[in-house]
C-alpha cells in the first residue's frame, strides 16, 4: 500500500535530509512543502496521509496549521510535530490542537520511522487507536491520586519547587513521586510520560 507523506520545514536542509531518509522506503511517497501556508494552499486536492510538521516556519507555526486543519473536517491526515528538545509546552500546544505525536529534535531516524509506522496504522485501523488508548488508561490508573497530581503539574510545565508549593508538600517529596509514576507507567523520560498522559486523555484536546 503506498502512502503518502508530507515534509512541511522551511529548512532546506532538513527537507532535503528528511526526504533523502524517507525516500528510501518504498511505501512512501514523500511530498514538501516550504512552510505551513504553502501546505495550506494545496492541501484541498492532496491525498490522505501523514504530516511531518515543524514548529518554527514563516507565516504561520505548526500549532496554527494543526489549528485550521482541525477546523476542516473530516480529518485526513495525521500530524507528528517536530519541536525543540525539551520543549514540553510546545508539545502539550500541538496535542490539544489534534497533533497525533511529536518528536524533539534532533531525533534518531529509527524513532521517526516508528512514529510515522503508528501514525499510518492509526490511519489505517482504527481499532490500533482505540487499543492504545485502553492502554495509556491502564497505565495512568494504576497511579495514586498524589502521583497523578504531580503528573498534570509536570504537563503543565510547572517546576518540581512549584508543584511542591501547590501541593503543601516538600520538593524531595515530589522527586520521589516522579521517579514513582515514571517506573508505574514504564516510561523513561517526561515526553514520554507526556505521549501516555495525552493518549489516556489527562489532556484535553480543542
Amino acid at each position: 500500500m503506498i502512502r503518502n507523506i508530507y515534509l512541511i520545514d522551511d529548512d532546506d536542509a532538513v527537507r532535503a535530509s528528511l526526504h533523502g531518509l524517507l525516500s528510501l522506503r518504498s511505501d512512501l511517497v514523500v511530498r514538501n512543502f516550504r512552510s505551513g501556508d504553502q501546505f495550506l494552499e494545496r492541501v484541498a486536492e492532496l491525498e490522505s496521509g501523514v504530516l511531518l510538521l515543524d514548529y518554527h516556519m514563516p507565516g504561520k507555526n505548526g500549532i496554527e496549521v494543526l489549528q485550521e486543519l482541525a477546523a476542516s473536517p473530516p480529518a485526513r491526515f495525521l500530524t507528528i510535530i517536530l519541536t525543540g528538545e525539551g520543549n514540553i509546552d510546545i508539545a502539550v500546544q500541538a496535542m490539544k490542537a489534534g497533533a497525533f505525536d511529536f518528536l524533539e529534535k534532533p531525533y534518531k531516524a529509527d524513532a521517526l520511522m516508528e512514529a510515522i509506522d503508528k501514525a499510518f496504522d492509526r490511519l489505517e485501523h482504527d481499532s490500533t487507536g482505540s487499543a492504545q488508548v485502553e492502554t495509556a488508561r491502564a497505565k495512568v490508573a494504576v497511579l495514586s491520586p498524589r502521583e497523578r497530581d504531580v503528573l498534570t503539574g509536570l504537563i503543565e510545565g510547572r517546576s518540581n519547587k512549584i508543584i511542591a508549593y501547590d501541593l503543601a508538600i516538600s520538593p524531595r517529596t515530589v522527586e520521589i513521586y516522579r521517579a514513582n509514576l515514571m517506573t508505574k507507567m514504564g516510561v523513561r523520560s517526561l515526553s514520554e510520560a507526556l505521549r501516555v498522559a495525552f493518549a489516556a486523555g489527562l489532556i484535553a484536546t480543542g
